[in-house]
């Protein structure tokens, strides 16, 4: 919460300008205030909660190398494979962290994940992402 209207508190240094023709304080302003809104609603549900935790369960190294490793590799590959290999990585090394994993699944969501990535940022917005290998292009 803190953090939130510290950043909310420097964006007002800058000029708002209006919602139709923002200004570059403007949108640093709204995310401090909505982190700030996000904070407060998780002190309330926490102070609220009557059930405690027993014990604490131990911090899953495995999981977090995991995730942390896929985007990595998504980095390495982003340049040379282009985006839909690196998503298609990403998405199924990333899965492998789960105790539900399935390769249909992953695989499904690995292509749906593609779709998506394809059409928002390719077609709508025109970024110029390597989008195939570099031995296709």
């Amino acid at each position: 919460m803190v953090i939130g209207l510290f950043f909310a508190g420097i964006a007002t240094t800058y000029s708002m300008g209006t919602a139709a023709k923002m200004g570059p304080g403007y949108f640093p302003f709204a995310l401090g205030i909505l982190m700030f809104l996000l904070g407060l609603l998780v002190l309330v549900n926490s102070v609220r909660a009557s059930a405690g935790i027993d014990q604490i369960p131990k911090f899953n190294w495995k999981v977090i190398g995991i995730i942390t490793g896929s985007i990595c590799l998504f980095g390495i590959l982003l340049p040379t494979m282009g985006v839909l290999v690196a998503i298609f990585v990403l998405v199924l090394t990333a899965s492998t962290a789960s105790k539900e994993f399935s390769w249909k699944a992953a695989t499904l969501n690995a292509v749906a994940l593609m779709f998506f990535t394809y059409m928002v940022f390719i077609v709508g917005l025109k970024l110029t992402f390597p989008v195939l290998p570099f031995f296709f292009e």
